[in-house]
């Protein structure tokens, strides 16, 4: 006697049993294409992000007493590169661009470097209290820098260092920002039987950090030296505090241009933009490998 039972048909050769997926997976090579609402939106942004540049550029083109006119000038002037060399001349440029590329190298370097090592520690090393170490250095984000300015400028001072760059360098060697970011990175990205074949093979703790590490944190430590980088070069705060006109960074020269009884604003604004060329250049000769170090890490993440 036969039994009648209910039965799925049995799925025909080449056939997809879910035909949704099937046409997902057959678009998934093809090329998205940006739609006129995306060009709009981003040539929007891009207008927003360049204005200020640009009116910087055409302010240091002009005379203080044009500037004072209304309507202000929407076009380039012919004082340009005069303005540039009275700003250069006037807040000693040359040594302040010399002390900020040193200041914001060192920092960048370290910052990475220490950054790393700390990211890799709390990542993937069991020690006792990692977790409340780890606590207590994000917990150090939360306190106002404006609170630490007075007993890190007595601090310097009692160790002689007062007006000089390593004032500037030594307390922003180490970053809690850093050390979190490179964690959260190296969690997903560095897997631990990675570290444990390194180990199997006779590494050493320097040979797995120089050889396994560094090279999965490479796309998040170009972000992170990139983000030091340009906050180091920009900071104003603490230099302006530590550091005095004979022994300059760019922000503290160019705060010596508005002095006066009547600051030539075109003068400053020429030196704004003598302070903001080296960023320009140096995005422009590494934003490919900056930009792909981004992706890769965003890929692997």
């Amino acid at each position: 006697m036969t039994t009648i039972t209910d039965a799925t048909p049995p799925q025909v050769a080449g056939q997809d049993a879910d035909p949704p997926r099937r046409r997902r997976i057959l678009g998934a090579g093809k090329q998205l294409h940006a739609g006129p609402v995306t060009y709009v939106v981003l040539i929007l942004f891009a207008v927003i992000s360049i204005a200020p540049l640009l009116w910087t550029a055409i302010a240091a083109s002009r005379t203080n007493t044009r500037l004072a006119q209304t309507p202000p000038p929407f076009w380039f002037g012919g004082n340009l590169f005069k303005n540039l060399e009275t700003a250069w001349s006037q807040a000693g440029m040359g040594t302040a661009m010399w002390n900020t590329i040193l200041v914001a190298a060192t920092i960048t370097v370290g910052t990475v470097l220490f950054s790393t090592l700390a990211g890799f520690a709390f990542a993937k090393l069991r020690f006792r209290f990692s977790t409340t170490l780890l606590l207590m250095t994000i917990g150090t984000m939360m306190i106002p820098p404006q609170l630490a300015v007075v007993p890190l400028y007595l601090w310097m001072t009692d160790l002689g260092w007062a007006n000089h760059l390593q004032t500037v360098i030594l307390p922003t060697l180490v970053s809690a920002f850093g050390t979190f970011f490179m964690r959260q990175y190296l969690v997903q990205a560095l897997p631990t039987e990675l570290i444990e074949a390194a180990r199997v093979d006779g590494a050493s703790s320097l040979r797995v950090v120089w050889h396994v590490v560094f090279p999965a944190a490479r796309p998040a430590m170009a972000v992170l030296g990139l983000l030091t980088f340009v906050m180091a070069w920009n900071d104003f705060l603490w230099p302006i505090i530590a550091l005095n006109g004979e022994n300059p960074t760019v922000q503290v020269a160019l705060n010596q241009l508005g002095t006066g009884y009547i600051p030539d604003d075109s003068v400053i604004m020429a030196g704004a933009l003598l302070g903001t060329l080296p960023l320009l250049i140096a995005f422009l000769l590494f934003g490919k490998q900056i930009v792909g170090g981004i992706m890769q890490g965003a890929v692997k993440g």
